[in-house]
């Protein structure tokens, strides 16, 4: 059981970790949004909320 949590928790850290890859190669190529805008704001805030999700489930 310990090493399934072990694991899980490898794997939501690269998945993040991916993410963040992802967007900074796509904040590069596109235009900075609008100051009055929440798409930068969205994106991460759900993937902080999942993540959160996982460790609450885990731990």
């Amino acid at each position: 059981m310990e090493a399934l949590k072990m694991r899980l928790f490898a794997a939501v850290i690269l998945m993040v970790l991916a993410v963040s890859a992802v967007q900074n190669v796509a904040a590069a190529e596109a235009p900075a949004p609008a100051p009055a805008s929440d798409a930068a704001v969205f994106v991460p805030t759900v993937f902080a909320s999942l993540t959160a999700l996982a460790f609450g489930f885990l731990f």
